[in-house]
């Protein structure tokens, strides 16, 4: 049993925003554990191309849709439903952030990156939850992984005010969700990145030496790491996991002094 513990043989998963970043990283440890996975992303082009990239590690298919409003969570739930008529895994990864003065601070993007990182998130998962339910049993439970960030638990140096709140609220929506969902066995929890290089957090994709300089661990985090956890709570291993979200970060939310970061 142990051997398979971690595997993800003969699942379906979709991971949003899965054409760069975190989304990719975890996309690709999915696919190397033998689920089959769609990718979705605001931009076909780019997400065809990680479909095609993935595709040569085994099953990942491209359905490009804009899911920051309703009809677009929608929408995709109806395209998903013309190829699986089931969903095992979940992950809501698709995300925005905007960063400004506070006087100067735009409602634009205060409600682009609210309606993103938790609106959407919320209707995603609404507009999923029959195929999710007919995954699901006692023995082997659907799965929906939010992906927070640690600056949800932990206040940053930075002003932007409604990312920080919006993962702040990501985190307590999973566990309100987790409260109602496990009635049909489907196992809510979350995940919140620390530094990884990506185009949401450009400082550690850019400047990865001066941030791990931030990090108690010294560096900043892998795809494997990020891909570890992810397949943790996907997978058997993960079924008595529900409603917590693991802190991915070096440390900096819990182990941290404090000084560097904020």
């Amino acid at each position: 049993m142990m051997k398979d513990l971690f595997s993800l043989a003969g699942r379906t998963a979709v991971v949003t925003g899965g054409s760069r970043g975190i989304g990719k990283m975890i996309a690709q440890g999915f696919v190397e554990q033998g689920a089959k996975v769609y990718i979705t992303a605001r931009k076909a082009p780019a997400c065809d191309q990680t479909a095609e990239e993935l595709s040569k590690l085994g099953a990942c298919i491209s359905l490009p849709h804009d899911l920051s409003t309703v009809d677009g969570c929608k929408a995709f739930a109806a395209e998903y439903a013309q190829h699986e008529n089931s969903l095992d895994i979940l992950v809501n990864n698709a995300g925005a952030a905007w960063g400004a003065a506070f006087e100067e601070f735009p409602e634009s993007g205060w409600d682009k990156t609210m309606d993103l990182n938790v609106k959407s998130l919320f209707f995603l998962t609404q507009a999923l939850f029959q195929p999710l339910k007919k995954a699901a049993s006692a023995e082997r439970p659907a799965k929906v992984i939010n992906i927070a960030s640690i600056d949800g638990i932990k206040i940053n140096p930075w002003e932007t005010y409604p990312y920080q709140a919006s993962k702040a609220a990501v985190i307590h929506l999973t566990r309100r969700l987790a409260a109602q969902l496990i009635r049909d066995n489907i196992c809510v929890s979350a995940i919140a990145p620390g530094a990884f290089a990506s185009e949401m957090n450009k400082a550690a994709k850019h400047q990865g030496d001066a941030v791990a300089k931030m990090v108690p661990a010294g560096r900043i985090g892998s795809a494997t790491d990020m891909a570890g956890a992810a397949v943790f709570l996907a997978s058997k291993a993960g079924d008595y996991v529900v409603g917590d979200t693991l802190a991915v970060d070096g440390g900096v939310a819990y182990s941290s002094l404090g000084e560097a970061w904020g």
